[in-house]
């Protein structure tokens, strides 16, 4: 289990200040969202994506991967009706998973309500629409060897894909090597009926949940809520849990650089309880 920071949430600062923060914090990873590098970070050039290594390297940190895939360049749907609109999707959603790999990340997490909302009066449609693109990401990032996670999250921000059951059914019967859901506390805190850590214990062993992102259904981060955490960070060492849980809060509160460190003391702490 490592943890990661996304990295918003030291925005706008300079990458490198980012990395060496959360590093300093404790951090193993940063996940990056890609609007922070620019408006086309699925194409920067090969000297920029130098340069991030090298920062995340020279601070002893790394980038875990990508999420918040499909806010810039504006416009991007995977279930608009419009071929020209799908496919200029599917070109950013190819270069975001060819940057994650070539920073040494493991895995991206596909939430982008915005981007995935279903067509009034073609609703079927619009769902086949989103699994043809699923299912050509996916492939293209066994390609590139890294994990693409469909992540459900809660109404009304989604209209589909709610549940971890939605996104595991879909996973299935795409059957992708490279293609997992991921569990985001907050999401799931509001949108399913069974409690967090019961998720965890009942998913976890299916092998479909590649990725975790922690927060509180408040927005904030964990332990500026009422979601206790030991809970789940006990199930996911119960189950031998190895990949990246992220922090992810909406509410940067009293602001980012506090947050990240309020974090991560917060999940530290109950982890040494734990041992």
């Amino acid at each position: 289990m490592r943890l990661a920071l996304c990295n918003e949430v030291l925005a706008p600062w300079p990458f490198a200040r980012q990395c060496e923060w959360a590093a300093a914090l404790g951090y193993q990873g940063l996940e990056l969202a890609p609007f922070t590098l620019g408006e086309a970070a699925w194409r920067l050039p090969a000297s920029e994506r130098t340069a991030l290594r090298r920062a995340a390297s020279d601070a002893g940190i790394r980038v875990s991967g990508l999420h918040w895939l499909l806010r810039q360049p504006e416009g991007l749907s995977i279930t608009s009706p419009d071929p020209a609109v799908r496919a200029r999707t599917l070109q950013v959603l190819r270069g975001l998973v060819d940057l994650c790999a070539e920073l040494g990340g493991e895995v991206l997490v596909h939430g982008s309500p915005a981007q995935r909302r279903l067509t009034p009066g073609d609703e079927a449609g619009a769902r086949a629409r989103a699994t043809e693109v699923f299912a050509t990401v996916a492939e293209h990032a066994q390609a590139a060897g890294v994990t693409y996670c469909i992540e459900a999250l809660a109404p009304p921000e989604a209209d589909f894909i709610h549940t971890l059951a939605d996104a595991a059914a879909l996973v299935r019967a795409l059957d992708r090597p490279a293609l997992r859901t991921m569990l985001d506390c907050c999401a799931a805190a509001r949108a399913e009926a069974e409690p967090v850590h019961g998720l965890l214990a009942r998913w976890l062993p299916s092998g479909l949940l590649a990725h975790v992102q922690v927060n509180d259904p408040n927005g904030r981060g964990p332990g500026q809520g009422a979601l206790r955490f030991a809970d789940i960070l006990r199930a996911l060492r119960r189950h031998g849990y190895a990949g990246w849980v992220a922090v992810e809060p909406f509410d940067h509160h009293p602001d980012g650089p506090a947050a990240a460190a309020r974090a991560i003391g917060y999940l530290r702490g109950l982890l040494e309880a734990l041992d």
